[in-house]
Formats: structure tokens, C-alpha cells, sequence
């Protein structure tokens, strides 16, 4: 049963980051509309801006893509999905901080870092049992 659950959180996660690739090639002009529609003011349009939303997120969907390939035999790649756990939670917990550093409003914080957190804890603890 641990296997099993295991193998869903790495599928759903993978399917939830690769959709990341779609921000990657977004037009500027929908990114600014959501970035407005989100309540977080005008879209900066700057380069240093449009270069790091678009690189993470592909770095964002690479990780997407890691994860559907560590479901399809996490036994065989269970080292491998324990560090990613283990940096799960310290990628969640870094991201609350960012968020909060950034001034980010409390339901993108609250949705962000702990998440992440918990579903690396929640791996670390599935991998022991296998």
C-alpha cells in the first residue's frame, strides 16, 4: 500500500508541476493579466522579470517530468525519492520564507511552502515503509 500512494503523490505531483511548461511559453500580456487578476499590482515587464518567470517555470516542469519518471519504479529509484523528499521539505520551508520575505499575500504563502513541506514529509515517511 505504500508503494501505491507513493507512486500517485509522484504521479499527481508530476502532472500538477509539467503544467508548468504552459507558463514557460505564455504570452507576456496573460501573464500580466494574471499577475493583475491575482490582486499583486502591475506586471513588471523587464527582462531580468520575463527571464526568471519563464525559467522556473521550465524548472518547474523538469522536476514534473522527474517525478513521472521516479513513479514508474520508485523501488528500484527509492534513493533517488528519498533525497527528493528530504529536499521537498527544505525547498517547502524555503519557499515560506521567500514568500514571506517577498511580502506575498497570505494565501499564495499559506498555498506554496507548506504544501511542499508536507509532501515531503509524507514521502519520507512512505519511503521507510518500503
Amino acid at each position: 500500500m505504500p508503494l501505491k500512494i507513493l507512486i500517485v503523490l509522484l504521479r499527481l505531483g508530476g502532472t500538477l508541476l509539467v503544467t508548468a511548461f504552459f507558463a514557460m511559453i505564455m504570452p507576456t500580456d496573460w501573464m500580466a493579466a494574471t499577475h493583475e487578476w491575482l490582486g499583486l499590482g502591475e506586471f513588471p515587464r523587464l527582462p531580468l522579470v520575463d527571464y526568471l518567470t519563464r525559467s522556473v517555470a521550465a524548472i518547474y516542469g523538469f522536476h514534473g517530468v522527474l517525478l513521472f519518471v521516479l513513479s514508474t519504479d520508485p523501488v528500484k529509484y527509492l534513493r533517488v525519492v528519498r533525497v527528493l523528499a528530504w529536499m521537498n521539505i527544505v525547498f517547502g520551508v524555503s519557499l515560506l520564507f521567500i514568500d514571506l520575505h517577498a511580502g506575498l499575500p497570505m494565501w499564495w504563502t499559506l498555498m506554496e511552502g507548506p504544501p511542499v513541506a508536507v509532501l515531503g514529509i509524507v514521502m519520507v515517511r512512505l519511503c521507510r515503509l518500503l
